[in-house]
């Protein structure tokens, strides 16, 4: 077999039967081609499934010497992992016996969140900044779906035409294909249907909600270096992106009360460990808070 026939098997394989992310795809085949390109010529699945720790350690090694940083190199010990499990599975080998290999540690940070008028004026800025009025119409639209509705940024992006006019609740669908539904605010359904009353281009139902200046499907990066123009004018920090949006939706909807469960099905999250991270947001932000405003906090 060759490494365009090995590489063409684990693409449809993350594709259509693990349904992961484009993002992820990419990465996970560009691990797989690198450790090929790295073997003599001539090989198969059954010499893949030989690959033992040892050589997937010198593999890292060298990967390490290449200058990568520890989460590079716990995403590319991943994606090897999951390429050479995928290998003993088409040689036939018990998936029973899985590679024993350790990546290395990574601090875990909180998210940051923006407080709710900092993500209001980041979309408001965003909106003046921006060269046409269907397009400010647009971003702001776009940023109040991530703050308002707790959306990722590929999910607002990936939405259809389809779900106008929106109503009370929206269907959505995260990563690994699942759905869940959200709450739509009356700001934010007025946002959207704003926009899609100046956008110029015809929003036919199967086809992207959000367009680019062309007409095409709107890309995160214009998005992003929007927000990253906005948050230099308003004095926020690095920390200050769209994602950020979407941990101050769960970090206000957490101090406010909401129960864990139920955040867990608002975002989206597959695990409850995934949620949970915002209790320790919201006792970082509290801490904040008791630190600047009480007398004896020094």
């Amino acid at each position: 077999m060759t490494i365009h026939d090995l590489l063409a098997a684990w693409h449809d394989h993350l594709v259509h039967a693990r349904r992961r992310s484009p993002h992820t795809v990419r990465g996970y085949a560009a691990a797989a081609q690198r450790l090929l390109e790295t073997l003599p010529p001539g090989q198969d699945w059954a010499s893949l499934a030989r690959i033992d720790g040892p050589a997937l350690r010198a593999q890292l090694a060298a990967r390490r010497a290449e200058g990568i940083g520890n989460v590079s190199a716990a995403r590319e010990l991943s994606a090897l992992k999951a390429f050479l499990a995928f290998a003993r599975a088409q040689a036939g080998v018990d998936e029973a016996q899985p590679l024993r290999l350790k990546g290395p540690r990574i601090k875990k940070g909180l998210p940051r969140p923006v407080t709710p008028d900092e993500a209001v004026n980041l979309a408001v800025t965003v909106a003046e900044d921006a060269a046409e009025e269907w397009i400010a119409a647009r971003d702001r639209a776009v940023l109040l779906l991530l703050y308002g509705a707790g959306l990722r940024i590929a999910e607002a992006l990936a939405l259809p035409a389809s779900v106008l006019p929106l109503g009370e609740t929206l269907v959505v669908t995260g990563k690994g294909q699942r759905q869940r539904v959200v709450p739509i605010l009356p700001i934010v359904r007025a946002a959207v249907a704003d926009y899609a009353e100046k956008v110029p281009w015809l929003l036919k139902r199967d086809e992207p909600l959000f367009r680019g200046a062309k007409g095409g499907p709107l890309a995160q990066g214009m998005i992003q270096r929007a927000v990253a123009r906005a948050r230099v004018s308003l004095g926020l920090p690095p920390s200050a992106t769209p994602h950020a949006l979407r941990h101050s939706f769960a970090t206000h909807l957490l101090g406010a009360g909401a129960d864990l469960r139920s955040l867990q099905e608002l975002l989206g999250h597959a695990s409850l460990s995934s949620t949970q991270i915002y209790t320790k947001v919201d006792a970082a932000t509290l801490l904040d808070v008791y630190r600047s405003a009480h007398p004896r906090a020094e």
